[in-house]
């Protein structure tokens, strides 16, 4: 658990204290905390563990990765795991974002084509904007092919999961590949007006192309669980992937791109002042880091929450609130079902998965100048410049200062006037969720696309079925609707 507080023991900012912890010898100090972190406790445990033992949720730590092939990268961070201190990482005037988008190590710019994308800039250099606006404007574009091309990817993909459970495999039907299939497509076609049709290759195996793309930048700070330790330590935390190893895959969504999404890489030469180079790689690592990474984390946990064995009374509210509103709207899914009022108990069951399960667990940001970081009850902590912030949102957003029963999956908790206002602590686009992406700040562009895709889901399936189940990514019961 957090450690215990009371946001008003204090009536007005306190002078700033120390921050406590610390980052132990060289070598040893943060080899010790990356075994922790990856091995001996896993990432929760390692910043519930510190936090109860500084009593603060302030602290120094290690952060992977680390020793021995990462060379140049500064494991020590100050550790963040409360929602009042965890507000610095989103003003641009106390850090700078540049390089850090998942931490102290960054992945090398040859896994996108040589290009600096527009998540590693900070707000104050000049191509930030430029590359936001692009993002923001790739958006506008696909809102009229969103929703339908989304749940056209849904049919296909629920199709073929019940091919597979009325085959009666044993352990159910996976869904993992046929949505990860139906994300790729979909976002293809809404976001770049590229069909992967077009190409069986891209077609068949773009999606896996992404997934090991991802996967070799990320793993150095992740962790798999995959292979047994101490072989995951020695084969996948111990030295960054070269880029080689996915550059044959990468180079051929990069010329599907450029040939089949040439008027969306048009937009960002003629309008946004882009190199083609420039514009094809800013879109592939927003279609497949942010937009296709984020959903193929997200929404199966989203599936997951309302399809367990124990969710049947919030599968049956969800239904029935599902009905009502599609009757409202001539019973097809899309925007206007999902829109803001007309599934509140959907709306509320995706935003507690943010909250619980956020797609990106740590948000990072370097402090521009001497600041000091106010806490719940204006506790504040002295930040020097230069040094990383390192906010773990998954304890964030379960701080027991703001949320009642926040360790507890609570369905209907952003229902109503009061659930409304809980929003404002709910951080997992970068920013809180009642503020809007803008060109000058690094909250994800997609935001509110991310939401209604999501309710779009729900929506779907119980307009669908009847009932569902499901045990870790496979589907174990889909009870077709019966005719009313």
């Amino acid at each position: 658990m957090l450690p215990s507080f009371s946001p008003a023991a204090t009536a007005a900012a306190t002078p700033p204290r120390p921050i406590p912890g610390g980052y132990g010898i060289p070598v040893l100090g943060p080899l010790r905390d990356r075994l922790d972190y990856f091995w001996f406790q896993g990432p929760e445990e390692f910043f519930r563990r510190r936090a109860a033992q500084h009593r603060s949720t302030v602290f120094r730590a290690n952060i992977p990765p680390t020793f021995p092939f990462f060379l140049g990268v500064d494991p020590r961070v100050v550790a963040i795991v409360d929602t009042a201190a965890f507000t610095a990482l989103f003003d641009n005037t106390l850090v700078d974002k540049r390089d850090c988008l998942i931490g102290p190590y960054n992945p090398s710019d040859s896994f996108t084509g040589g290009t600096r994308v527009g998540v590693y800039l900070d707000t104050e250099e000049p191509e930030h904007a430029r590359t936001k606006a692009y993002s923001m404007e790739l958006l506008r574009r696909s809102s009229r092919v969103w929703a339908p091309e989304f749940l056209n990817g849904i049919d296909t993909m629920l199709t073929a999961v019940e091919s597979d459970l009325a085959a009666g495999k044993e352990g159910g039907a996976s869904y993992l590949v046929p949505l990860q299939q139906c994300i790729f497509r979909f976002l293809c076609k809404a976001v770049t007006g590229a069909d992967p049709a077009a190409e069986s290759l891209v077609d068949r195996f773009g999606f896996y192309i992404l997934d090991v793309w991802l996967g070799l930048q990320l793993v150095p700070t992740q962790k798999v669980g995959a292979i047994p330790q101490p072989l995951e330590e020695l084969l996948l935390h111990s030295f960054p992937f070269p880029s080689i190893i996915v550059k044959p895959g990468y180079d051929i969504l990069y010329r599907f791109i450029e040939k089949h999404g040439a008027e969306a890489v048009a937009v960002g030469v003629d309008s946004h002042g882009l190199t083609v180079k420039d514009a094809v790689n800013n879109i592939l690592f927003v279609l497949g880091f942010n937009a296709f990474g984020g959903f193929s984390v997200f929404l199966p946990f989203l599936v997951l929450e309302i399809g367990k064995a124990d969710a049947g009374a919030l599968r049956a509210r969800l239904r029935a609130e599902v009905r009502a509103a599609l009757e409202e709207t001539g019973g097809e899914v899309g925007f206007a079902a999902v829109a803001k009022g007309r599934m509140p108990l959907v709306r509320s069951t995706v935003y507690e998965v943010l909250r619980t399960r956020p797609p990106v667990p740590l948000q990072f940001g370097r402090a521009r100048q001497d600041f000091v970081l106010r806490s719940h009850g204006g506790e504040g902590f002295a930040v020097a410049r230069g040094e990383m912030l390192c906010g773990y949102q998954p304890l964030a957003m379960r701080d027991p200062a703001v949320f009642d029963r926040p360790e507890e999956f609570v369905a209907d908790r952003f229902v109503g006037e009061e659930g409304e206002k809980l929003l404002s602590y709910v951080y997992w686009s970068n920013g809180p969720e009642t503020e809007d992406p803008a060109l000058g700040n690094k909250q994800c562009a997609a935001k509110d696309a991310v939401i209604a895709t999501a309710c779009m889901l729900v929506a779907e399936l119980f307009r669908r079925y009847d009932d569902f189940q499901c045990e870790g990514t496979s589907f174990t019961k889909l009870q077709k609707r019966q005719p009313s």
